[in-house]
């Protein structure tokens, strides 16, 4: 699989998909979410989307994430391990990807250290969150798969 597939496949089955927009479970406000996912202006109650909406925007969200994240990189990354790393950019957003030890240990050449850190991103305002804890299982085993 490409790593834009491995990030789809990632993204689809850990946010699910809902037509009508909702509140961030962790914080029952902001960041409002529809679709695979999606936030940012123009989403927020009472919103809807058509099920093509929501496929074509979430096609949009995961090649710039994986362009992003590969734009960050500074050692080569197989597909799997772009994938994961653009799935967890895609959770909590390229900013704090961009600061994360993950990455720094990723670009120091340290693979198996940064695969680890996977399981340091299960908080939400301050909860564990068991959605989460699945997620980053799922981000830090595809990232370790040999391709």
């Amino acid at each position: 699989m490409t790593s834009v597939a491995v990030t789809a496949s990632l993204c689809r089955k850990f946010e699910g998909c809902k037509l009508t927009a909702y509140p961030d479970p962790a914080t029952g406000g902001a960041p409002w979410t529809i679709g695979w996912g999606a936030t940012g202006s123009g989403i927020g109650p009472g919103v809807i989307w058509t099920q093509a909406q929501a496929d074509n925007r979430l096609e949009q969200d995961v090649q710039k994430f994986v362009d992003s994240v590969r734009h960050m990189l500074t050692k080569p990354a197989n597909d799997n391990q772009l994938g994961a790393m653009a799935s967890l950019a895609y959770n909590i957003g390229l900013s704090r990807f961009s600061g994360s030890t993950l990455l720094r240990l990723f670009n120091e050449g340290k693979p198996e250290a940064a695969a680890k850190q996977f399981d340091v991103w299960t908080m939400a305002a301050g909860k564990r969150m068991q959605g989460l804890v699945n997620r980053r299982a799922a981000e830090r085993a595809v990232f370790e798969a040999k391709p």
